[in-house]
């Protein structure tokens, strides 16, 4: 059996970058004789096989031709006869068309290690064309990778364009979509994910709601930089610099979407806009399938934001109502911090304010603390019954918040 370890893995070693997963590619076997070798059989589309022992992925050398539109539209042929070199070029970029052989010599017929070491994302054959999800994927690559100072090549980018156009995006299925941006968000550099679609014309299909953002003023006072859609970016790098958590990432990304439904001739004020852009939301999850952890921490983001930046001008009962909503005062409850973080995000995504500290987060996690720690033994105790219940502990929350408020 003759083996190279291919794709990221050999990437990533030439860059002393950490390897996630280790993928081989195996030429001159069949799938017959994998599995008298002891080798499990998981592949659907093509022949792939986990290792007896390591459990790697060891796929059988491969070629595909294209028959349908979109990522699913291959047929793909593996067979004793298909060499590494056949194998490679059906790849998509050429850091990511190199193999190792045993001895750790580097395999690399299309320059990928040129490419490397020059920092280019670049095509490796014009089959690159005949899949959309490259496209998601050279994104989330910027997303990893623009730290260390990638661009791609300018053919590739023209072929990136030219594909958008043909409408070869629009037959991206949402758990790719999904799966490529949750990936992205988990990265170092998230928002270079949607730059790269934008300058290849591809967000305004893959992210409709994003793209709207950008060309929407906003009041130069309290947004030096102006533009929606680059606050929302520059939002997203705060989280980042915040939490690693994608579902912040996510959350403080989309927290102004309702600015894309404010009027024009009410520009640059957005007033209401955090109501105006649940629905816009609750799209953008129904359409991505997005998981509820992640829907429900962006929609609490939306809709409270700004309460939150205003927190210490709120009357206890407002205060009260807003923690109650955002489930602060159960015992249990893990997402407050993230809702605060993911609206720090928002406050410091905004050209000069970067370094601005949000006094609002102690403010917020002392306030809780104090509705929480009320004794509701009497009430629990009385009389009282159903919503009288539910009124009564509200009213202590709210007496012993606005007793926190005082002591400030």
């Amino acid at each position: 059996m003759k083996t190279f370890l291919v794709g990221g893995a050999v990437r990533d070693t030439l860059l002393n970058y950490p390897v996630i997963e280790k993928d081989w590619v195996v030429i001159g076997e069949t799938p017959e004789s994998m599995v008298r070798q002891g080798f499990q059989p998981v592949g659907k589309d093509f022949p792939v096989f986990l290792h007896p022992q390591t459990h790697d992925e060891y796929a059988l050398a491969r070629t595909e031709r294209k028959t349908a539109p979109g990522y699913k539209g291959f047929t793909v042929h593996a067979s004793p006869e298909i060499s590494l070199e056949q194998d490679l070029i059906r790849r998509d970029l050429t850091i990511n068309a190199m193999a190792m052989d045993e001895q750790g010599e580097i395999v690399d017929p299309y320059n990928g290690q040129q490419d490397l070491n020059n920092r280019i994302f670049r095509h490796v054959s014009p089959a690159f064309s005949e899949d959309p999800v490259r496209i998601l994927r050279i994104a989330r690559f910027a997303a990893r990778y623009s730290h260390l100072g990638f661009s791609i090549a300018d053919e590739t980018q023209q072929l990136m364009k030219q594909m958008v156009k043909n409408g070869e995006t629009d037959h991206l299925v949402a758990e790719r979509v999904w799966a490529e941006l949750v990936k992205a968000l988990s990265e170092k550099t998230p928002s270079a994910f949607f730059y790269t679609l934008k300058e290849c014309n591809a967000l305004k299909s893959i992210f409709p709601e994003i793209e709207q953002l950008f060309g929407i003023p906003q009041p130069e006072k309290y947004h030096p930089e102006i533009d929606t859609g680059l606050h929302s970016l520059l939002s997203l790098d705060q989280a980042c610099l915040l939490s690693t958590k994608p579902e912040v990432r996510l959350a403080a990304l989309l927290h102004d979407l309702g600015k894309a439904a404010t009027d024009k001739s009410k520009w640059p004020s957005h007033h209401g806009h955090e109501q105006k852009g649940l629905p816009i939301l609750e799209q953008f999850c129904h359409r991505l399938r997005v998981p509820r952890p992640f829907k429900t921490l962006a929609m609490q983001v939306m809709n409270y934001h700004t309460h939150s930046h205003r927190c210490f001008e709120l009357k206890a009962s407002t205060l009260t109502d807003m923690l109650s909503a955002l489930g602060a005062f159960k015992a249990s409850n893990s997402t407050l911090n993230d809702f605060i973080i993911a609206c720090e995000a928002d406050a410091k995504g905004r050209t000069g304010l970067e370094n601005t500290p949000y006094l609002q987060s102690a403010y917020l996690i002392a306030s809780a603390d104090a509705g929480r720690n009320i004794d509701s033994a009497a009430i629990l105790n009385s009389d009282l019954k159903g919503p009288q219940i539910g009124d009564a502990i509200r009213s202590l929350r709210i007496k012993a918040i606005k007793n926190f408020i005082k002591s400030v």
